[in-house]
């Protein structure tokens, strides 16, 4: 049964027409989450098309239409996007993808699984919920060094050698295990006037790390070439300034590091194109979805 309040999708009109859905085309959509952006897609497309969707978390699967024989649900990280096309015989067939690289409204809203400080819950914060590491696992075993250097990238935060030593220097009292027991340590650290922005910042930084969310995006973004036809679309939505810069740089030069290479006569290789410009979602649906705010939609063509 789809859960109408899992999440609210952002640019939904203008992410799926960046897709030009065709009657009987093939289409990925690598963040299900709530399904809104592949409800769009599936009205648009007709019985010949078909829709690939995946999720890596188990709670999303919930929300998959009854009885929808054109979608195909695939319960994988997307990082194993050209793995799975290859499995289903479309790869280098695909017309468009679509990537919502934002965390869904249920992630924050359900205290158990560890991702706001606005509840007192268990330091997890992982998307499968299966395996691998936790934030309290990171926050219990990396050094004082590693810490700093995830808080500084993935945080931005100024002052992450500072939480990082205060990290260390209280666990060797107890081990983090609740929500609790970081917010009392990082408070102190925290402007009073930006508290919650700069929580928001030490969450971000643990919810990348133990998802591996950095690397997950590059290796997408390089499937997302072998997967789409010539002319196929790739259609993100990024949300902070970390994965808009590599999508950004992977659109115009075809890798997140944007170095633009050349052939042996100086002519530009680039696997994609960008198309339009950048899109931000306007006033009214900012003030109706405050999420939104930070969200920059791009649109590529494979050449």
């Amino acid at each position: 049964m789809i859960c109408p309040t899992y999440h609210v999708p952002v640019l939904l009109n203008e992410a799926v027409d960046g897709l030009l859905p065709t009657e009987d085309g093939i289409f990925v959509d690598v963040t299900f989450g709530g399904g809104g952006h592949s409800r769009e897609v599936l009205r648009r497309i007709g019985q010949g098309g078909r829709l690939y969707s995946f999720d890596q978390d188990a709670d999303a699967e919930a929300n998959v239409p009854e009885g929808e024989r054109r979608l195909t649900f695939v319960r994988s990280n997307f990082r194993y996007l050209t793995n799975w096309m290859r499995y289903y015989d479309v790869l280098g067939k695909v017309d468009g993808i679509l990537a919502d690289l934002g965390v869904s409204s249920h992630h924050f809203d359900a205290e158990e699984r560890g991702f706001s400080f606005r509840f007192d819950a268990p330091l997890d914060m992982r998307m499968n919920g299966r395996g691998g590491a936790t934030a309290a696992d990171v926050l219990n075993s990396y050094s004082e060094e590693e810490l700093a250097r995830l808080l500084f990238v993935y945080g931005e935060l100024k002052n992450a050698r500072k939480l990082a030593a205060a990290i260390v220097k209280n666990r060797q009292r107890a081990d983090y295990g609740s929500i609790a027991s970081l917010l009392d340590v990082v408070r102190p650290f925290l402007p009073r006037e930006r508290e919650k922005k700069e929580m928001a910042k030490v969450f971000q930084a643990l919810r990348i790390e133990v998802n591996h969310e950095m690397d997950a995006l590059e290796e997408m973004l390089n499937g997302a070439v072998k997967t789409l036809k010539p002319g196929g679309r790739l259609v993100v939505l990024t949300y902070h300034s970390l994965e808009d810069r590599m999508v950004k740089n992977f659109m115009k030069s075809g890798n997140v590091e944007g170095k633009v290479e050349t052939d042996f006569y100086g002519n530009r290789l680039c696997p994609m194109r960008t198309v339009g410009k950048m899109i931000v979602p306007g006033e009214k649906e900012q003030a109706e979805n405050p999420r939104s705010r930070s969200a920059k939609l791009r649109i590529a063509e494979k050449c």
